[in-house]
């Protein structure tokens, strides 16, 4: 189990992803963990070297004894940076994590390079509302808080659905630590941080759910995009927990901020052309450039392979069956074969293939899915 000693204690973090990768930190929720970030983490993964970790009282962490702040939040956040020699990162926190977030950009030594704070706020509107839930988990565990807490983590028909993150929110909030979570209210109870945001000076994405019934748009986000200097805002059709409800919008949110287009397309489609279909291959194809193909050679290397294949709203490995199913349809089977090849090189498996073919049997007829199986046959075997 990787944990990191703390002042406070334990830390137990997960660190993945490439290590020539930037490094973007995960900061939950209150009564939740790092799990939280499960899907975010898997579409970061190829740009980013992703950092979770479980607040002090959460999850598998320490909960030291006494009431927290925010600033004690934040400085366990610069420690594990420290112990895993980390001198910089990106930071994205929900709602607590969002708290965290806004302290260390200005408190953070310029350790941030970026800062996307998610259904979170300066200031909550009514802080008793923090002293009435701290006591009450305080004389009643956390069963005391789980049904008003549920319901203002998700909205009411994706609560009431009971899917696998609803059922999975639950059991972590359950099991949070009740004087680790109690101690955490008292954080956001005193918390009082309006006077930060005009000095944030990293680039800011604030995203907001608009059934968010705990922290609205119009008294928290909106006041979050307004006072900090240049930031953008996304609002997500989703309540407190949003990148739970819209995982998919949320981590397009997160990507469209965070991966900048490529400034040089030839350049950036060249090096995707090669990663999918083999250096090889494309480097005999530029050799064989004459005068009347080099005007083609360069749409074909700027739109679809530096326009398209570099977007990271979709992962290499969906863009692959995406083209196999697609050219199987139209019958361009040269290209098929060769898609086909240099995806079962790489990111694909003949089970992929084998699933995408049923597709195609199915929505675009069982003759064109037997000429693609006698194709895939004959390639999976070499």
């Amino acid at each position: 189990m990787p944990l990191a000693l703390l002042p406070y204690g334990a830390c137990y973090y997960r660190l993945d992803g490439r290590d020539d990768h930037p490094v973007i930190v995960l900061s939950h929720s209150l009564g939740l963990d790092h799990g939280m970030w499960d899907q975010q983490a898997a579409d970061l993964q190829p740009y980013f070297r992703v950092l979770r970790y479980d607040t002090r009282g959460h999850g598998a962490s320490s909960a030291s004894s006494g009431d927290y702040t925010i600033a004690d939040l934040a400085g366990d956040v610069v420690g594990l940076a420290e112990a895993l020699g980390i001198r910089s990162f990106a930071f994205c926190g929900l709602s607590l994590g969002g708290m965290i977030g806004q302290w260390l950009a200005v408190n953070g030594g310029g350790r941030l390079t970026h800062l996307v704070l998610a259904n979170t706020s300066p200031r909550l509107s009514d802080p008793s509302t923090m002293e009435t839930r701290r006591r009450l988990v305080g004389s009643g565990g956390m069963a005391a808080v789980e049904s008003q807490v549920m319901a203002r983590f998700f909205a009411p028909a994706f609560l009431a659905a009971n899917g696998a993150a609803v059922a999975s929110a639950r059991r972590t909030l359950l099991a949070t630590d009740p004087a680790g979570y109690a101690a955490c209210c008292a954080a956001i109870r005193d918390m009082d941080q309006r006077a930060l945001l005009p000095r944030i000076a990293v680039p800011t994405l604030v995203i907001s759910g608009d059934g968010d019934v705990g922290m609205p748009w119009d008294t928290h986000g909106a006041v979050l995009a307004g006072t900090i200097p240049g930031a953008a805002a996304v609002r997500l059709p989703a309540a407190h927990i949003s990148n739970l409800e819209r995982p998919r919008s949320f981590s397009r949110a997160l990507l469209d901020f965070l991966v900048p287009e490529p400034a040089d397309r030839r350049g950036a489609g060249l090096d995707v052309r090669r990663e999918v279909l083999g250096r090889d291959y494309v480097d005999r194809a530029l050799a064989t450039t004459t005068d009347f193909t080099r005007g083609f050679q360069r749409l074909i290397t700027e739109v679809p392979w530096g326009m398209i294949w570099t977007r990271p709203g979709l992962d290499r490995r969906t863009r692959r069956l995406l083209v196999l199913t697609t050219t199987a349809a139209l019958g361009r089977w040269e290209e098929f074969r060769l898609h086909l090849r240099a995806g079962l090189e790489h990111e694909l498996e003949a089970c992929d293939v084998e699933e995408a073919l049923l597709q195609i049997a199915v929505y675009a007829g069982v003759p064109t899915a037997n000429a693609a199986f006698h194709v895939a046959r004959e390639v999976v075997g070499e």
